[in-house]
């Protein structure tokens, strides 16, 4: 078994500073909450940016010498939106292979002004690259796309939108580490600048700067040390499966989907159901959910994903208030990206943090009432996604 026993966060926002300073005040945050010392740390991973230079590329070492060589091992690794839930993967598997008692998991950021456009100058291999150049397809018409989608299938209105942004507004104004905090309304919403048909700038999440860590251990370790800590019941990093061959765009067609029936179950849907799966758990067990709200339209496409209602039915979940706080199953209490923006190696542990706190029952104002079991999402370019669930 596997515990968390030490969250932290560094603010996120637009600091304008090195994102390895972000992710060791995170680190030192999350090591005070755990009440051990970095000398106490067997184990370091970091979850790289690669829009930080070459420090970014190896964040665990960055992280390491910044915190102070100490002899512990370190680790780096890189899978998109993904990429904190997949260092916290790494740290879980070696603890529970027995190779270590305490690993440190960071994540941080600093990020360009306005959207992510590719990394890497002009590279004709890259499919992101040639969504971009190709098809005109920047961050935000992706999403565009998305919840066009959603609004040709299921009904969906801009007003369905708005009221997505509304609740994780409310939500982030409780939260010290959120970027906005400011409650909206939403004829705010509606009124926001049109940036891709039909979201507006407040259905888009900003990027920002930020960091996040998590500090793990064996069962054994923290009864030695009278530790507590929530269990990390599942991580999920399952790939998707033929014929889902185009990951970068919804609803284009390939030579494999044309010629095969689709898979049994939507990429983000299998992400999912395989924590779901390995926790022994299902989706009517959840106290709460984190998930990656790119666009408020993605938020009900998720709804949908993780099986909290049927195909088609998130708008209406959403309009009854079960997803809002103090409702059934509240979504992205922490505010969500919606009130966060976007620090790509940082978001996903920032998600376990908030877990962390809402299973202790030390969320403030933003608390979910007897929280017991929560659910942390993600889904990033070229296969790569993630499910975390963690247990009291």
């Amino acid at each position: 078994m596997t515990l968390v026993v030490g969250a932290g966060m560094h603010p996120w926002g637009k600091w304008g500073r090195p994102f390895v300073e972000y992710g060791v005040a995170a680190a030192r945050r999350a090591l005070a909450d755990a009440g051990l010392l970095w000398t106490d740390v067997q184990f370091v991973v970091g979850a790289d940016t690669i829009r930080n230079g070459y420090p970014g590329f190896v964040a665990g070492s960055s992280f390491a010498q910044a915190l102070g060589w100490s002899g512990a091992r370190f680790a780096s690794c890189y899978a998109a939106c993904a990429s904190g839930a997949h260092a916290i993967e790494i740290a879980r598997t070696r603890i529970l292979a027995g190779l270590c008692d305490v690993a440190l998991v960071i994540g941080a950021d600093s990020t360009p002004k306005g959207f992510f456009k590719p990394v890497g100058g002009d590279r004709h291999d890259d499919p992101d690259w040639l969504r971009f150049r190709l098809l005109g397809a920047s961050n935000p018409a992706y999403f565009a796309l998305y919840a066009r989608r959603r609004m040709a299938l299921y009904g969906s209105t801009a007003q369905d939108f708005a009221a997505v942004k509304v609740k994780n507004a409310r939500a982030g104004s409780l939260n010290p580490n959120a970027r906005y905090r400011k409650t909206v309304t939403a004829e705010e919403v509606l009124a926001s600048p049109m940036v891709a048909d039909p979201l507006r700038l407040m259905d888009i999440c900003a990027t920002s700067d930020g960091g996040a860590a998590v500090v793990l251990a064996s069962e054994s370790f923290a009864r030695r040390r009278g530790l507590s800590g929530v269990r990390i019941a599942a991580v999920s990093t399952v790939g998707p499966t033929f014929p889902n061959t185009v990951l970068e765009m919804p609803n284009f067609a390939t030579d494999s989907s044309a010629a095969v029936p689709p898979p049994e179950r939507a990429f983000r849907s299998s992400i999912a159901s395989a924590a779901y799966e390995e926790a022994g758990v299902g989706p009517g067990d959840l106290s709460l959910a984190e998930v990656y709200d790119l666009s408020t339209a993605l938020e009900l496409d998720w709804y949908e994903d993780i099986g909290l209602c049927e195909p088609g039915e998130a708008a209406e979940m959403l309009r009854s208030g079960e997803t809002a706080l103090g409702g059934k199953v509240p979504v992205n209490p922490s505010g969500g990206l919606a009130s966060f923006g976007e620090a790509i190696p940082a978001q996903a542990i920032a998600q376990v943090c908030e877990l962390t706190w809402q299973l202790r029952g030390a969320a403030g104002a933003r608390q979910v009432e007897g929280a017991r079991l929560g659910l942390a999402v993600n889904q990033g370019l070229f296969g790569h996604g993630s499910a975390i669930i963690t247990v009291v």
